[in-house]
């Protein structure tokens, strides 16, 4: 089984269809049933609240599926300390931070995203991390 962290973009584009080409690939990751899913309560601050708070049942009902399945971190702490460490060492923002710190306190595999390869996200090389983004695709 791949332990698979899946990136708040993944999961995103899983539950709503906004963008078309990225969304068959991101459901063929959370379908994989080769994969085991990891996640962490900062992925679900990062999604459910809006979902929740604009009333899309569907999406929202989508992601508690999601981490009801899923695979969570015992302890927060060391993963926080971490990601101060992660952020500080790569330049990246406490969010994407805080998921690579969780990811790698859980053994990930993988970590997926939808974050382009130019991001610094991808500065990490110590956590095998893959863009599931079609090249060429705009992104933020």
């Amino acid at each position: 089984m791949i332990r698979t962290f899946v990136d708040a973009g993944v999961l995103i584009a899983a539950a709503t269809g906004r963008n078309p080409d990225v969304q068959p690939l991101a459901v063929a990751i959370l379908d994989d049933a080769n994969r085991v899913s990891l996640s962490s309560p900062f992925i679900q601050l990062e999604v459910l609240p809006k979902a929740v708070h604009g009333q899309r049942a569907t999406e929202g009902d989508f992601y508690r599926t999601f981490f009801g399945a899923a695979i969570f971190p015992d302890d927060l702490s060391p993963i926080i300390a971490a990601a101060l460490d992660i952020a500080s060492q790569h330049g990246l923002n406490g969010m994407d931070a805080l998921h690579l710190a969780a990811a790698r306190a859980m053994q990930a595999d993988e970590f997926v995203t939808t974050e382009r390869p130019t991001r610094p996200i991808f500065r990490v090389t110590d956590l095998r991390i893959t863009t599931i983004r079609p090249w060429g695709k705009p992104g933020r």
